[in-house]
């Protein structure tokens, strides 16, 4: 039905512009005005949860308990949400603290990247004892930024002064490595098959990590000076980057080396946050337009959905089955969006 009424609409605007327009541009400027209208969607359905005002919480991370982990940078602290409750647990992480990242590991403990304290930083899901890796002395203000676990268990890190590493919690011990090009490396990910990409902002570049070895390869978007800001896999093993400058999104398919690019709808868009949900549907937040997009990579759609307070100033999203988890680094609350019906648990 839907492929009949564009084949309708295009045949109403060829009768309309004659031979003004050439034949072959009316299909796509019908296309492009689809493309336009699909921009506008429904209401959306967000749940806000008020944390301490000044916690500036910049990184979210839904644990399997149905809390919710996030960073807050301002007060050098780590705060868990109950959301049933709206109670929240508080942590100081000790003096000089600045949280950025945080995931929940395989442990179910809440693992964060603080570049205040120049170390990955441990809180324990029971007992809420915080322990500290620090980076070696040689390594000082690497500017912590995200992690990531990988199938082995070990914990992978950017730093944006222009490092990356690796933690083996078990062992304690690291290993840090200079970036290609020097500063600049944001988000990172890893795939279904192990492998592990970061982006890189200042370099508008995407890396792919060699465990062993430690080497990163550069690959290059098509867009040259894009900024690359934060990166997640999808199930195929795609990944599929954040374009802050081009206020684009990207993907990069390794296993055909091919790259494809999509520019957000409205003025200026600015890509910040992406998560690939369950069911491969990518999700950016958009700073220019305070929104939350949906992009659907099977129909190349867009939906932009408002966020419920100005300003919010989301850096960092995560999810679980049925829900997307926001961080509003500017409104000190953290956002919920349904993008389905879920139980009473939140699953």
């Amino acid at each position: 039905m839907l492929e009949i009424a564009r084949e309708r609409i295009v045949e109403t605007v060829r009768d309309i512009l004659g031979a003004r327009l050439a034949p072959s541009a009316v299909p796509a400027l019908v296309s492009a005005a689809l493309a336009v209208g699909s921009a506008h969607a429904q209401p959306p359905s967000f749940d806000t949860f008020a944390v301490p005002t000044g916690s500036a919480p910049h990184d979210v991370a839904p644990a399997p308990d149905g809390t919710v982990w996030y960073t807050a940078q301002a007060q050098g602290m780590v705060g868990r949400l109950d959301p049933q409750s709206s109670k929240i647990d508080r942590i100081p992480l000790g003096d000089g603290s600045a949280p950025h990242g945080v995931i929940v590991g395989p442990d179910h403990a809440a693992w964060i990247t603080d570049g205040g304290l120049n170390a990955i930083v441990r809180v324990d899901p029971k007992t809420l004892a915080v322990t500290r890796f620090p980076l070696p002395k040689e390594r000082p203000d690497a500017n912590l930024n995200t992690a990531v676990f990988d199938k082995q268990g070990h914990l992978w890190f950017t730093g944006q002064s222009g490092i990356y590493g690796e933690l083996d919690p078990k062992r304690a011990s690291m290993r840090v490595f200079d970036a290609p090009h020097g500063r600049g490396p944001y988000g990172i990910c890893v795939t279904p098959d192990g492998s592990l990409y970061f982006a890189s902002l200042a370099g508008s570049y995407l890396g792919h990590i060699d465990p062993v070895s430690g080497a990163a390869q550069v690959i290059e978007p098509p867009t040259p000076n894009q900024g690359a800001r934060r990166v997640w896999s999808d199930s195929k093993g795609r990944v599929w980057v954040s374009e802050w400058n081009a206020g684009k999104v990207g993907v990069f398919d390794p296993a055909t080396r091919r790259w494809r690019e999509w520019r957000l709808p409205g003025d200026d868009p600015h890509a910040y946050a992406i998560f690939v949900d369950e069911e491969d549907i990518v999700w950016l937040t958009e700073w220019s337009a305070n929104a939350l997009v949906r992009f659907d990579p099977r129909s190349e759609r867009f939906d932009v959905f408002a966020l419920p307070r100005p300003h919010a100033n989301v850096r960092q999203m995560m999810g679980r089955p049925g829900q997307v988890w926001l961080s509003g680094s500017g409104i000190d609350h953290l956002l919920r969006y349904r993008s389905r019906a879920v139980n009473a648990n939140g699953d």
